[in-house]
């Protein structure tokens, strides 16, 4: 959208370009705000796609924030980052915003780097209490008494070990902070367990916050209490709650002053809740009830198809699928989902496990074939690891299927809860390498490194989906300890599903060609692109060899020996981060052994990587097709 349009189009929005116009606005001219940003989002995530529902969702609120807290002097802390689009609009992003997510664009995640109103980066879910925690605490201590910190978060996301922690410890220091619940009953999928419940039935009388707010504010002006006393205001309106719900609090019973529920899609009245409650003094929690998708009626009867639909029409709610006159392949994903019902069918024990991503990691196909045998823990991954160490212990064979991002959370529940125990956990590590447009913090650029290092850990990575399903079969067939599966986002090529799986000896590769001079050892995907790197050079006289080492750990000793005495020149390839991966192990390996073998290592560098498309990201990485090519002919002319 040009200038031009925004101006025609949006008539309050256009004249927005950071949240200094929105407070200079009436209250009475919010609701248009709220209106022209969610058909702005329409008109722009339709074209440039993104995290949809969840920002929708989240327009009223806010607006409501930013026209009452003086943001940037106060602080909003983001939890994920899905829901704040409509914080980049209003903070002077809104004409940037048509390049979201796109390679030296915007983040699609708040990130401190791209605007001094993005208080934390927020890509991962149940921080935001943390950090909102520790700037309310930094105000406190360096004099800056009237900040208000606000962490906003929802009700998936508070249901994460890290938010509880942070809430058991907001109320025994002092502090402004301010926590905002977007209780939408929804994560990507739906929310599980409990805490979920308890929240949908969570509800408080306006009559008794009324009456509490009273009370309260008559003993702070009359002196009968300060600020030190309100935990006995708070244990005895905690009290009274529970006589009339008949349901104790739980956040009054963390000293943490409760206020809701209220209608988070009405924002003159949050702008008087949030008014209300900015100048109070200690922890404060306000629960909103929101609908995600809310003002597109297609997301919000679908939002997990709506979460992040890709291109669509503004006017009809069609998803526009990319033409294609070819079959479209399997996600490696799907490739996971279809194979695990193949292995719980003939074997009883196998068990899948994931946390909050049932859709995403296709873990849905054995909810719906054996749902008693498929447990989504949500928000959880160091509870859906250790969970999956004690299935072990007692004789299951447990599938646990995590974002590769996503389980750097848990990794000292893997070295302490699996890895120590030597228990038979598989890791389906989905998400592996670069994820594209999501960016730094979804790249799945550690696991190798981090897996390599562990005692007892298989570490593997297919080349395609037929050797996808092979090292599931392997998984299920061989005795073993930790086996770690990891595979990149998206597909490759068809699989016959009438092929049968084979066993695959742990720690073994395989040659794919012979060569002279150079050998290239590849793991994972990336080496399908060797593959064809390799057979358009033999045309061209460049004869080099070509390994799928397809085990990281234990890797296959014999393969680099033979590679030692054979060749002058060694080539590694991968998607991971170049430190501590593939290059780095055979390095150390031909080191320990005495061999002189050249290594030149090709993988991600030592950086966290921005957001684009996958192609981008490998050709700015130095591992695009063109690259690896370039790569192997040069240096197999350089090697004498």
């Amino acid at each position: 959208m040009n200038k031009e349009y925004i101006n025609s189009n949006f008539p309050l929005l256009s004249q927005i370009d950071s949240p200094v116009d929105l407070r200079a606005l009436p209250v009475e001219s919010l609701p248009q705000v709220c209106s022209e940003l969610r058909r702005f989002l329409i008109e722009s995530l339709s074209v440039n796609p993104g995290h949809f529902a969840s920002s929708m969702g989240a327009v009223d609120f806010t607006v409501a924030l930013h026209y009452v807290f003086n943001t940037p002097y106060d602080r909003i802390v983001w939890d994920v980052g899905h829901q704040a689009y409509g914080h980049k609009v209003l903070t002077g992003r809104r004409d940037a915003f048509e390049n979201n997510r796109k390679m030296n664009g915007l983040s699609g995640f708040p990130n401190p780097k791209e605007s001094e109103y993005d208080a934390f980066i927020a890509g991962h879910a149940s921080n935001s209490i943390s950090a909102a925690l520790g700037m309310s605490i930094a105000a406190q201590l360096q004099g800056d008494k009237d900040r208000n910190v606000v962490a906003v978060i929802g009700d998936a996301s508070i249901s994460g070990g890290l938010a509880f922690e942070a809430m058991n410890n907001a109320s025994i220091n002092k502090n402004n902070l301010i926590i905002v619940l977007n209780d939408n009953d929804m994560a990507i999928d739906e929310c599980v367990g409990a805490f979920g419940e308890y929240m949908s039935h969570l509800n408080t009388s306006r009559k008794y916050n009324d009456m509490k707010m009273k009370v309260y504010e008559y003993c702070v002006r009359h002196k009968l209490i300060n600020e030190h006393g309100r935990g006995l205001i708070l244990r005895f309106s905690n009290s009274v709650k529970a006589l009339l719900a008949n349901r104790q609090n739980i956040f009054e019973g963390l000293n943490i002053r409760y206020f809701g529920p209220f209608d988070g899609h009405d924002v003159a009245k949050l702008v008087d809740v949030f008014n209300d409650i900015k100048d109070m003094r200690g922890p404060r929690i306000v629960h909103l009830r929101t609908r995600k998708g809310k003002g597109f009626a297609p997301a919000e009867k679908d939002p997990t198809t709506w979460h992040a639909p890709g291109k669509f029409n503004k006017d009809t709610g069609e998803i526009l699928s990319k033409p294609s006159d070819q079959p479209h392949p399997l996600k490696f994903q799907d490739v996971f989902g279809k194979t695990i019902v193949e292995l719980a069918q003939a074997d009883e024990k196998v068990v899948g496990i994931t946390a909050a991503m049932p859709t995403g990691c296709s873990l849905t196909f054995l909810q719906e074939a054996f749902p008693k045998r498929a447990f989504d823990v949500g928000i959880a991954e160091e509870h859906a690891v250790t969970f999956a160490g004690g299935l072990a212990k007692d004789g299951l064979k447990p599938y646990c299927c995590i974002y590769s991002s996503f389980l750097q959370r848990a990794y000292d529940e893997i070295i302490h809860d699996v890895a120590l125990q030597n228990l038979p956990v598989v890791f389906c590590i989905d998400r592996a390498g670069l994820v594209g447009e999501d960016g730094a913090t979804h790249h799945g650029a550690f696991d190798l490194a981090y897996l390599n290092c562990i005692p007892n850990m298989i570490v593997s990575s297919p080349i395609d989906e037929h050797s996808l399903r092979n090292l599931l079969y392997t998984s299920n067939q061989v005795e073993h300890g930790p086996f770690a599966i990891r595979y990149p986002r998206g597909g490759g090529k068809l699989v016959d599903w009438h092929n049968d799986m084979q066993v695959l000896p742990i720690g073994k590769g395989r040659k794919l060609s012979s060569g002279e001079r150079v050998a290239v050892l590849s793991i994972g995907p990336f080496g399908s692109d060797v593959a064809e790197a390799v057979a358009k050079l033999r045309s061209e006289g460049v004869n080099v060899a070509h390994y799928d080492m397809i085990f990281l750990k234990p890797i296959d000793e014999a393969i680099l020996e033979e590679v030692g005495k054979m060749y002058h020149t060694v080539i590694t390839v991968e998607d991971g981060t170049i430190r501590g991966g593939l290059g780095s192990t055979v390095v150390d390996w031909f080191n320990d052994h005495g061999y002189s073998t050249r290594v030149y290592k090709m993988g991600i560098p030592d950086e966290f990587i921005c957001q684009g498309t996958v192609a981008q990201l490998r050709d700015y990485c130095g591992i695009g097709k063109g690259e690896i090519k370039n790569r192997i002919k040069e240096l197999f002319y350089k090697t004498v």
